[in-house]
């Protein structure tokens, strides 16, 4: 079992920039991949990024190639997304989750993940 807290959401204008921050209790963190997705009310929640348990594969949805980062210090137990040129779009509540399975391939399936977070705010205003 893992516990995911995010945080780092907040309010912030058109063009600007955020960083989430995602911190894991329990000592298999460095076992799980990480990823990120979003929800706005009414739509299903999508897949950001992803990445995997040594940081060395990065998976991305198109909508934030060359503005979103994501990355991880299993040393300390967190993921991190750095989200710039940040659009009005991106508005929507981020969710931080792991992926126990230990497959090869890092995965963009909201049940593909077993553990989330509670979810953190963002909002840019245009």
């Amino acid at each position: 079992q893992v516990q995911l807290v995010e945080s780092g959401g907040g309010l912030v204008q058109a063009g600007g920039s955020l960083r989430l921050f995602c911190a894991a209790s329990g000592r298999t963190f460095s076992s799980y991949a990480m990823g990120w997705f979003r929800q706005v009310p009414g739509k299903e929640r999508e897949f950001v990024m992803a990445i995997s348990c040594n940081g060395g594969s990065i998976l991305y949805s198109d909508s934030v190639e060359g503005r979103f980062t994501i990355s991880r210090d299993n040393a300390k137990n967190t993921v991190y997304l750095q989200m710039n040129s940040l659009k009005p779009d991106d508005t929507a509540v981020y969710y931080c989750a792991a992926d126990r399975s230990s497959s090869p391939l890092l995965r963009s399936g909201v049940p593909e993940y077993d553990y989330w977070g509670q979810g953190t705010q963002v909002t840019v205003s245009s």
